[in-house]
C-alpha cells in the first residue's frame, strides 16, 4: 500500500514529525511532573550554571516573560531555585535544584527512548537551525 506521506512537501514532513514526537514526549514528561519549557530552561542552567531569567530566555530563543513564567512553575515545582543576586538585590540568579537534577536526567532517558541518537539527522537539523532567522 502506498504511503501517502512519501508525497509530502518536506517542510509539511518535518513539522508533522515534529509534532508527533512533542506530542508523545510531552506526555511522557507530563507523567514525571515535568513540562518541556521547564526541561528547556534546566538543561540551559545544567550547561551554564546558575545565571538570570534573561541569559535562559535569550539562550532559548523566547521572551523573558515566557521564561519568566515557566521558572515561577519550576520554583513553585521545586525544579529551581531563585535568589538574590549578590550585586544586585532587584536581580534574581536561578540555580537548578536536586529534585530538578533528576527530572532532568528522567528526561534524558526519556529522549533517547522518544528519538533515539541520530548523528546525521542532528547534524542536518543543526544546519537548519544556523541557516535560519530563528
Amino acid at each position: 500500500m502506498h504511503d501517502p506521506t512519501e508525497q509530502w512537501p518536506l517542510g509539511r514532513l518535518l513539522s508533522a514529525a515534529a509534532r508527533a514526537v512533542e506530542r508523545e514526549w510531552d506526555e511522557r514528561l507530563r507523567a514525571v511532573g515535568l513540562s518541556h519549557a521547564a526541561l528547556v530552561a534546566i538543561d540551559i542552567l545544567l550547561r551554564t550554571g546558575p545565571t538570570g531569567a534573561d541569559t535562559i530566555a535569550r539562550t532559548a530563543r523566547v521572551q523573558p516573560q515566557t521564561m519568566s513564567r515557566t521558572l515561577e512553575r519550576a520554583e513553585r515545582d521545586g525544579l529551581v531555585a531563585r535568589t538574590a543576586h549578590p550585586e544586585d538585590r532587584r536581580r534574581r540568579v536561578v540555580s537548578v535544584t536536586a529534585d530538578g537534577r533528576r527530572a532532568w536526567e528522567t528526561a534524558q532517558h526519556i529522549e533517547r527512548e522518544v528519538l533515539p541518537e541520530d548523528e546525521g539527522l542532528r547534524k542536518r537539523l543543526t544546519a537548519l537551525l544556523h541557516n535560519s532567522s530563528v
